[in-house]
């Protein structure tokens, strides 16, 4: 997953959590787990799929930016002077996969997110009592 979209799904979560009833707050806390498992369950098929998987790579780029240093003498209209600056990027590269192993993965974490969904049934149904909603 490309770190930017990670990112902005760790915010949107973070957000998401700050709104929402106190009921909507307790089934978001409880069904976190099976959320990520799911998501991982759809990334492990999709690379059997592809027949292979992609990886995060940083990657040391270079841009021309003002330069934070610099004298200007106030009220003129001299730019400060460039400078060459690195900054880090994410870039996805395909990685090669063994079917077998990313076949017991996706069974693995099948089993697991069986087992979370009864789990969070259990926790949605005690979110429900403890914080009832009227309709």
């Amino acid at each position: 997953m490309n770190m930017r979209i990670a990112t902005a799904l760790t915010v949107s979560a973070f957000l998401l959590t700050a709104c929402g009833t106190p009921q909507e707050q307790c089934i978001r806390a409880a069904t976190k787990e099976l959320r990520t498992i799911s998501m991982l369950i759809a990334e492990t098929e999709a690379s059997i799929a592809r027949g292979y998987r992609y990886e995060n790579e940083e990657v040391v780029r270079f841009a021309w930016v003002r330069c934070d240093h610099g004298y200007l003498a106030p009220g003129t209209h001299i730019p400060r002077p460039m400078c060459w600056e690195p900054y880090t990027d994410i870039v996805q590269r395909p990685a090669a996969i063994d079917p077998a192993v990313e076949a017991r993965k996706l069974a693995g974490l099948k089993s697991r997110q069986s087992e979370l969904q009864k789990l969070a049934n259990a926790q949605i149904s005690a979110c429900r009592a403890k914080f009832p909603e009227a309709n």
